[in-house]
């Protein structure tokens, strides 16, 4: 039975400043270790229940956070960017389950450190109306290709944004967000323990839960993004793609095929949004 597990850092117990999720300073490696720790737990839960083949995809940031020495060795580790899919590289459609470990809401949200891909660039994200973070877009690609997300973990705000999309998935609550870079959170042991716990009940019950799919357009097009950018010269700036239509001075609209066609253009933005920062 194969698990892809997807770790951020934000959502991770104890993890409230940008400096603890930013590479360079010795906040940013202690938090780091409380990331690997929780992946850790994640793991144990999932061989628990009878994994047999587990993947990990480091999906912060650089994506060079998980400690490779430190991970369980059941599991295999995807580093580095970019790669294809992004926080979901490697995932196949026969695998089992996804959990997002240490997740967190989206751009304009309550919730620790809230963003969406890129808090320089977008505001808000839509697929065909629906406004998704990190989490939504990334379980849509997984539900397009059969894959049901089965765990999420993070803070209470998070677990109550994720409520509407994967109602029957493990959600896993670490901390309680007093503001978007303060919390009131667990110890980190008994965060792993909950995400531990929670793995196992999540891979137990995988077959019996639903892959999620965004809803289709009415006039039964594929897929329509749209994305609020942080201004109007980053709006400039996505508007320079052929294919894109600007619907006001923050926001384009761009077609895709598939929601892994969403996804590239959510990270070519992304990547794009670099020559004006």
């Amino acid at each position: 039975m194969k698990i892809y597990i997807s770790a951020d850092i934000e959502g991770v117990a104890g993890v409230v400043s940008q400096q603890q999720v930013t590479q360079g300073n010795p906040e940013y490696e202690r938090a780091r270790r409380l990331m690997t720790a929780e992946v850790n737990a994640a793991i144990e839960g999932a061989l628990e229940a009878g994994a047999t083949e587990i993947l990990v995809n480091d999906s912060h940031g650089p994506m060079v956070n998980l400690l490779p020495d430190e991970l369980h060795p059941a599991a295999e580790l995807i580093l580095g960017r970019p790669k294809p899919i992004g926080m979901f590289a490697g995932l196949e459609p026969d695998t089992a389950g996804v959990m997002c470990v240490g997740f967190h809401t989206s751009a304009r949200q309550y919730g620790i450190l809230a963003h969406t891909t890129n808090s320089f660039a977008f505001g808000r994200v839509r697929v065909n109306g629906l406004e998704l973070g990190e989490a939504g877009n990334y379980g849509a690609y997984a539900g397009e290709i059969g894959v049901p997300v089965i765990l999420l973990s993070g803070d209470d705000r998070f677990a109550a944004e994720m409520a509407p999309l994967f109602p029957e998935a493990e959600r896993v609550v670490v901390k309680q967000a007093l503001g978007q870079r303060a919390a009131r959170s667990v110890a980190p042991s008994v965060a792993r323990d909950r995400i531990r716990a929670a793995a196992t009940r999540a891979v137990r019950r995988s077959a019996s839960l639903p892959p999620f799919r965004v809803p289709p357009q009415t006039d039964g097009a594929p897929y329509r993004l749209e994305i609020e950018m942080n201004s109007p010269a980053l709006a400039d700036l996505a508007s320079l793609i052929p294919v894109s239509e600007r619907l006001d001075p923050v926001t384009v609209r761009l077609p895709a095929a598939s929601m892994a066609g969403v996804l590239g253009w959510i990270n070519t933005l992304s990547a794009m949004s670099a020559t004006l920062r």
